[in-house]
């Protein structure tokens, strides 16, 4: 059995995808639509990909089973309830959604329709968060009390060739994104261990002084000066979680972009760039030889072409060792990976909820815990730090 797949958006992100879509044996097709058909084009050539569609509408019409949206990060929510409205199946780059009805208008449409929805949140499968899920799994940690989770990626690392492919002669209007309506990458990967959710939340905004009218608000489409944030967040069973979004920083996110800290009543696990530790009462052991990803590609390989150099080591890890690989299909062996070695398993997993209809790792109602709190802390942050609480979805419905 076999499915087959669109893919709205055929910038830098979806290239990486669209060739472990291509690869794997549950997909039997995979077309691409994209507001500048050139760009399709060019994805469809690289890939050996099976055709281009002429806009998101004529795919939503088509016979195609599934989409993929990898358009920019503020227009996800809408996309993706037209898709499942129109039948079909749908993957979606984060964030969820960038307010809470369009959260709501997701669920809703998932519980209606009976499709499958899946976020791609990569730090569901980053080395930290399988290892970390697993010591929490097992009661090694006893009773977690307090995490972090950090999304350290300075502007100057690639983000600014990002926003200008992407943004066109604006781009300065929208690279002003704010930080905390971006929140997956941190908070997913830790609710990805620890299964609780958020309750309320304080943040406080740091605004930009750098001067390069990116982060000002007479140029912002979203009123947004703030270029750092920080927010700490009141877990539903008793416990806290701390989220750093930074976009000024002094940090080297070309080697970890996200990194986590837990800390429980018998053990923690702490994480720096290059090395990770667990630790108990009484000694310290280094675990980073299990959660170190290797690069799988050079910068100047061909499946790379379509990605800014600045980026490209996102997209070039391998498999740590916490990683069980024996679920992955064998078509993907040597395939591009990235963002420590979790776009196999995405791809894989999206590809397998369909075909045994269940639902996927990071469901509508996960995605939901992963990406509101975000918002609400951005207009935490809007009002000074004021502590606000945050809905709950609910569980998924079993």
């Amino acid at each position: 059995m076999t499915f087959s797949l669109g893919i709205v958006g055929a910038g830098q992100f979806s290239g990486s995808f669209a060739s472990l879509f291509k690869a794997h044996p549950g997909i039997s097709r995979v077309v691409v639509t994209d507001l500048r058909p050139e760009r399709a084009d060019a994805l469809v050539a690289q890939h050996g990909l099976d055709g281009t569609v002429d806009s998101f509408d004529a795919l939503l019409e088509s016979d195609v089973d599934a989409v993929g949206i990898f358009t920019q990060r503020w227009t996800h929510g809408p996309l993706v309830v037209d898709a499942l409205r129109a039948g079909k199946h749908v993957y979606s780059a984060v964030p969820m959604a960038i307010t809470k009805e369009e959260i709501a208008e997701i669920i809703e449409a998932v519980r209606e329709t009976g499709l499958t929805y899946m976020m791609g949140e990569t730090s569901y499968y980053n080395p930290a968060t399988v290892f970390a899920r697993r010591k929490a799994a097992a009661g090694e940690f006893g009773r977690l009390v307090y995490a972090e989770g950090d999304y350290m990626h300075d502007m100057d690392l690639g983000f600014y060739k990002a926003y200008q492919h992407s943004g066109g002669e604006d781009w300065k209007a929208t690279a002003s994104f704010p930080p905390m309506l971006y929140p997956t990458h941190a908070i997913g990967g830790v609710l990805g261990a620890w299964t609780t959710h958020a309750r309320s939340v304080s943040c406080v905004g740091i605004r930009d002084t750098s001067g390069d009218g990116v982060f000002d608000r007479s140029v912002s489409a979203f009123d947004n000066d703030f270029s750092n944030m920080s927010a700490l967040f009141e877990l539903a069973d008793g416990g806290a979680m701390r989220t750093n979004e930074m976009r000024r920083v002094g940090y080297p996110s070309k080697i970890r972009e996200s990194r986590f800290r837990f800390f429980g009543t018998e053990a923690s696990f702490e994480q720096i760039a290059k090395e990770s530790v667990w630790e108990d009462k009484h000694e310290t052991y280094d675990v980073s030889d299990q959660l170190l990803t290797q690069r799988t590609l050079s910068t100047d390989d061909r499946a790379l072409e379509h990605v800014d150099p600045d980026l490209r080591d996102a997209f070039v890890s391998g498999h740590a060792a916490v990683h069980d690989r024996s679920r992955l299909p064998s078509e993907y062996e040597g395939l591009p990976n990235g963002h420590e070695g979790s776009h196999h398993f995405l791809a894989d997993e999206f590809v397998q909820s369909v075909l045994q209809q269940r639902l996927p790792s990071v469901n509508a109602w996960v995605a939901a815990r992963f990406t509101l709190p975000g918002i609400v802390a951005n207009e935490s942050a809007r009002r000074d730090g004021a502590r606000l609480a945050i809905d709950d979805f609910g569980d998924a419905p079993a």
